[in-house]
């Protein structure tokens, strides 16, 4: 018994086809992640038709809030649709997150659309080494729950003006001083590991009660880690060779060594983190894209009702 229906990608690319698509492939380009896989044809097929059902739920949201405003004798005050993108490390969510941003920007009833990760509201790695969790970087312990929670709170329940720490993939850390702030926004999209988790023990809610739609990037395991060890590889050959990268130990080191070390990495953290919290949610989101081995997304699951 699914909570889902599964739309083929030929039905679901059909519901897109009276939308105009409103990036060029260098736009495209540049919203692409490390590893991941885009270009126009996915986001005419997969993304624009997304787009438009989101736009619905937005344009929905803001009626049933001024109706139930109203209702209540209040004064409607406006309120951002907030979009929670969840799924595995590699598994291409990022690339998600950042072209819904753009697609949903296009709309002229969301003009404002701001996207946070998660990553900010890890604990800076002294504290995670503290608590001796550093080699649990990515699980929900490694985060400070309580300032995320406030923060999605906060943005929901229509405060102007709200900050985040900003985190560093070059340092592998939270950045001193520094914070993104999201100022009156249409739409606020909300990217992380476990940002789809219930409620943990000692708390009435869960990050994702805030959520107006629930987004999992879904693929099987074996492409998962396929994908992990290939960005790894990428990474290895770019980012890894800047002398301040925390990871740049794994450029100076031979190749099979390096290579030896991101597949511990992945069996003794991003897997067991993807088994144990990670899929687990997935049950919990609106819309599940399902991917391919080749990065495409192969057919869409719609929560029914």
């Amino acid at each position: 018994m699914s909570p889902f229906v599964e739309i083929s990608r030929a039905d679901w690319a059909a519901l897109g086809r009276s939308t105009e698509l409103p990036l060029t492939e260098q736009e495209i380009s540049q919203i692409r992640g490390l590893g991941d896989f885009l270009d126009l044809k996915e986001v005419s097929d997969v993304y624009l038709p997304l787009s438009r059902l989101l736009n619905l739920y937005v344009t929905e949201a803001q009626r049933l809030h001024s109706v139930t405003s109203e209702f209540l004798g209040e004064r409607a005050k406006r309120t951002p649709f907030i979009i929670g993108v969840a799924g595995s490390v590699a598994v291409g969510k990022s690339t998600v997150a950042r072209l819904l941003k753009e697609m949903l920007s296009r709309w002229p009833s969301t003009p404002r659309v701001e996207l946070v990760t998660t990553d900010g509201f890890l604990y800076p790695n002294a504290e995670l080494e503290r608590r001796n969790l550093m080699h649990r970087k990515g699980f929900p312990e490694s985060y400070d729950r309580l300032a995320l929670l406030k923060f999605v709170a906060d943005i929901k329940s229509g405060v102007e003006r709200v900050s985040a720490p900003v985190y560093s993939h070059l340092s592998y850390d939270i950045v001193p001083g520094a914070e993104v702030i999201v100022e009156s926004p249409d739409v606020v999209i909300v990217e992380g590991l476990n940002v789809l988790q219930p409620p943990v023990m000692g708390q009435e809610v869960a990050l994702s009660d805030y959520f107006d739609f629930k987004i999992y990037v879904d693929a099987d395991v074996e492409s998962v880690t396929q994908w992990f060890i290939g960005r790894f590889e990428q990474l290895r050959e770019g980012a890894f060779t800047n002398p301040k990268s925390y990871f740049h130990r794994y450029a100076e080191m031979p190749f099979e060594q390096a290579l030896a070390r991101a597949n511990e990495i992945w069996r003794t953290i991003n897997l067991p983190n993807l088994i144990e919290n990670i899929q687990p949610t997935r049950s919990r989101a609106t819309l599940v894209l399902q991917k391919g081995s080749d990065h495409v997304v192969q057919s869409v699951l719609l929560r029914k009702g």
